[in-house]
């Protein structure tokens, strides 16, 4: 059974910092593109980073680049990220996906696995 977990979230003040964990079982994540998206009330879901299978290539949405960076450690599974300079704006729950395929897409239909998701709040 594939899972994905995800943890981290929270409540934080705006301009601080928060990292997301992502584990993964059930499934090896070297075979996979993972991502990370987000999902606000009353806002369809959106994509906010991607990694290649081996971390060589990365991928973000224009709203978090420069301010959130996305990892992985394929030999514990897990997928990785790294948010600074939360706004409120971010406030949503951030959901960790997997894509088996070779490039990075950004499209949450291309995704064939997903986690539950966790809380992000930004207070301002």
């Amino acid at each position: 059974q594939v899972q994905l977990v995800e943890s981290g979230g929270g409540l934080v003040q705006a301009g601080g910092s928060l990292r997301l964990s992502c584990a993964a079982s059930g499934l090896t994540i070297s075979r996979f593109v993972m991502g990370w998206f987000r999902q606000a009330p009353g806002k369809e879901r959106e994509f906010v980073a991607a990694i290649s299978r081996f971390g060589s290539e990365t991928d973000y949405a224009d709203f978090v680049k420069g301010r959130f960076g996305i990892s992985r450690n394929n030999a514990k599974n897990t997928v990785y990220l790294q948010m600074n300079t939360l706004k409120p704006e971010d406030t949503a729950v951030y959901y960790c996906a997997a894509d088996d395929t070779l490039g990075i897409r950004t499209t949450t239909r291309s995704y064939d696995y997903w986690g539950q998701g966790t809380q992000v709040t930004v207070s301002s």
